[in-house]
């Protein structure tokens, strides 16, 4: 592979033009493609499998035109102290409220009288009207939001508290401000680590194009493929991760080829031949962890999954092409002028300064017993939070209190109690025995005597009569264990009833959904786990020719995964530090948060890992000591992969103070992650474990030896077929001049 890949360094760097041209075009029908498609929509949330998606889909056949999994708000209204909804003014104002939302927008199906429909509480202080939309939230358009959220405008003028709650405020997340603060940040990251504004703007460069051919194409094929929305969100920021790590890796190890003396394009040929192996798996890796996602079985996260393992590939065919081309066009510029001092000098024959990095890795070869043993006792104390890990998914209630979301749940909650944010949906099925009836009240019957249970309200049957629908609210708060408990309990006496009278009995909704989701979310997390940290040690297996190493690699992604869901418990689920951080409101982790931190950081690492150690690989096969081999792997790597994940740590950390719990939680989650595992276990457990194991990190067995195909990352092969000086371009061979 290293001698393909310094084949391809050199054509690329020698027909620049033609490459740049290629992938300006590329951009460029991309984007055209994009700007023509018809504008995606949200692709419907589904999780097959589930008992709250069969009940879904079961109402949407025998209730048509009800919209099951239309979005809803809900206008909460509270009297002035000494006054009640039932006064004639306050009903009159709520009748033009109604009337306002009924013609506000076509997309509404139905608005509900609160008088009529017993949405009055019991002291008459707070009202709630009920608005039903033919589509998902993420479907509605900015007129119908905006006609909402200007809803009781002149009620307010008047004295009267309003608030609206619902799924229908729900915006498609925002992007843009976060990338720009984070390439931001990459710019200043990159000129420190290489002291070169042109070595600096090429990583940025390269990025942004294989970004935005990435989400241009995802954009362009979203209404065909039904990709939504918010596919390309997940693509965005993995391909603007990986993209600068590629190429920040291509142009260091170009560097460190000039300063060995050799012409430019021999530099380049060999930088793609040698760090382009390890471009190239490390981008596998991380294509496994993102396509892995399939195995969750909910079609949202696959094509998430699939639609950022895409942009990924670009970035390694970028970092592979485009930027040998771009360093062509760079000349000597990609030096700064304190590195072609240094150039100057090791020329003269002047001793070369030791690094920092140098410095690290003595250290940790001088103490690596004490290293090691600091490292996993402290990532050890910060996981055990994540025992008393509690899943769940976000509601108006871990809403910013300021929000109007979140005071129309507390006023719900005061005015109908806690439940009453969370209704269950019992769906009775009667068709196969026609008893939908009858079965529907011997359920209410039994539902009411439960633990746990506020209000049952009456059954509705359909048109057809063969299916009932029972609401029932909980005493509870929806995230709480006591109301998953209650929707166990339900879905076991449906079980029983099922039994003796046919009827099948489901139970859904919101609450439900959550509830399934992140019981789903956790039962996958093993199977997801060893199909991408087992593939990932296969392919790390074949990259490092041991059996050591990979596992190494794995074990420490591990530790640092579970520290970091350690401290996510500790501030989003107990509160610790959660005013420094602005959690106001704590509760489950979300569902999703340890398979998206697997997926996300598992690539991420082993890009840091495969970074590190095929430099100390290269060095030990070219005849250097297993010691002298990480202090040279730790010379040339340590300043890049340390770079690397700054720039990603700031990233993640601009998410941190945004108002949505969800969005704060998951940038909080990943800053910390790769903190964890770029400086803990990769500059520290890492060398200290390979100067611990010293020859036998890098032993195979040998019939494992003989069946692995040897894909030469080191360049082992390539630099015998170079010889010293003999090869084409090598030094002292007889060289083509490279117009600039």
């Amino acid at each position: 592979m290293a001698t393909f890949l310094y084949h391809l360094g050199r054509l690329a760097f020698r027909r620049r033009r033609y490459v740049a041209l290629i992938w300006v075009a590329l951009l460029a029908l991309a984007g055209i493609g994009a700007l023509s498609a018809p504008t995606a929509t949200s692709s419907s949330f589904s999780i097959p499998g589930t008992e709250a998606q069969s009940a879904f889909d079961l109402l949407e056949q025998r209730f048509p035109g009800a919209s099951a999994d239309g979005a809803t708000a809900r206008v909460v209204f509270k009297a002035p102290a000494g006054e009640k909804m039932t006064d004639a003014g306050h009903k009159a104002e709520v009748g033009e409220i109604r009337d306002e939302l009924t013609s506000g927008s076509d997309q509404v199906s139905s608005v509900t009288d609160p008088y009529t429909a017993k949405a009055v509480s019991k002291d008459g202080s707070t009202a709630y009207v009920s608005v039903a939309y033919k589509v998902s939230s993420m479907e509605l358009t900015d007129e119908t939001r905006t006609a909402l959220e200007e809803t009781g405008t002149d009620a307010r003028a008047r004295g009267l508290t309003v608030e609206i709650g619902g799924d229908a405020l729900q915006a498609a997340p925002e992007t843009g401000s976060t990338e720009i603060i984070g390439v931001a940040i990459a710019a200043v990251v990159l000129v420190i680590t290489f002291g070169s504004v042109v070595a600096a703007g090429l990583p940025l460069l390269t990025a942004l194009i294989g970004v935005g051919v990435g989400v241009s194409t995802i954009t362009a094929l979203a209404s065909v493929l039904d990709l939504g929305s918010t596919t390309s969100i997940l693509a965005m920021m993995i391909g603007l991760a990986v993209g600068i790590d590629y190429a920040l890796f291509i142009v260091s190890r170009y560097r460190a080829e000039l300063a060995e003396g050799r012409e430019r394009e021999e530099a380049a040929g060999r930088a793609v031949g040698t760090a382009g192996s390890a471009v190239v798996f490390a981008g596998l890796t991380v294509v496994i962890a993102l396509v892995g996602l399939a195995v969750v079985n909910i079609p949202m996260l696959s094509k998430m999954g699939f639609a950022a393992a895409g942009t990924v590939v670009i970035a390694v065919l970028i970092a592979l092409t485009l930027i040998p081309a771009m360093l062509g066009f760079a000349g000597k510029r990609v030096h700064g002028r304190k590195g072609r001092t240094a150039m100057e000098n090791k020329a003269a024959g002047g001793a070369e300064r030791p690094n920092m990095g140098t410095r690290w890795a003595r250290f940790v070869l001088r103490r690596p017993v004490a290293v090691l043993i600091v490292g996993v006792l402290g990532l050890g104390a910060i996981a055990v939070p994540a025992t008393s890990l509690e899943l769940g998914l976000p509601d108006d209630g871990s809403q910013p209190v300021s929000t109007t979301q979140r005071k129309a749940y507390d006023l719900l909650s005061d005015g109908f109690g806690a439940g009453f944010n969370g209704p269950l949906v019992v769906v009775v099925d009667g068709k196969a025995d026609n008893n939908a009836k009858a079965a529907a009240a011997e359920v209410s019957d039994t539902v009411k005597k439960m633990d746990g249970v506020a209000v049952v309200a009456p059954s509705t049957l359909n048109k057809a009569g063969d299916t009932a629908t029972i609401t029932v609210i909980p005493e509870d708060r929806p995230s709480s264990v006591q109301t998953e408990e209650l929707v166990h309990s339900i879905r076991d006496t449906g079980g029983r009833i099922a039994a003796d009278s046919g009827a099948e009995v489901l139970v859904t909704g919101a609450t439900a959904m959550n509830i399934d989701f992140s019981q789903k979310m956790n039962d996958a997390l093993l199977p997801y786990l060893a199909l991408v940290v087992g593939l990932a040690f296969l392919l790390l297996m074949v990259v490092f020719r041991s059996v050591l190493v990979p596992l190494k690699a794995a074990l420490g992604f591990l530790l640092s995964v579970v520290a970091a869901l350690g401290a996510v418990v500790a501030v989003f689920q107990w509160g610790w530090l959660g005013g420094l951080l602005g959690v106001e409101q704590t509760g489950p982790v979300m569902s999703m948060m340890p398979i998206f931190m697997v997926g996300v950081v598992f690539g991420l690492a082993m890009d840091y890992e495969v970074f590190l150690v095929t430099r100390m690989r290269e060095a030990y096969v070219h005849g250097e000591r297993p010691g002298g081999a990480i202090v040279t792997g730790f010379q040339h790597g340590a300043r890049v992969v340390s770079a690397a994940a700054v720039i990603m740590i700031a990233v993640f950390a601009g998410f941190i103070g945004s108002g949505e719990a969800m969005i704060k939680m998951i940038g909080f989650g990943l800053a910390i992650a790769v903190f964890f595992d770029a400086f803990v276990v990769r500059m520290a457990i890492v060398p200290a474990v390979l100067a611990l194991l010293g020859d036998k990190a890098w032993w195979l067995p040998r019939w494992l030896d003989r069946a692995l195909p040897n894909v030469d990352v080191e360049g082992e092969a390539l630099r015998k077929r170079l010889g010293d000086g003999a090869a084409e371009g090598g030094p002292g061979a007889e060289r083509e001049l490279v117009r600039v």
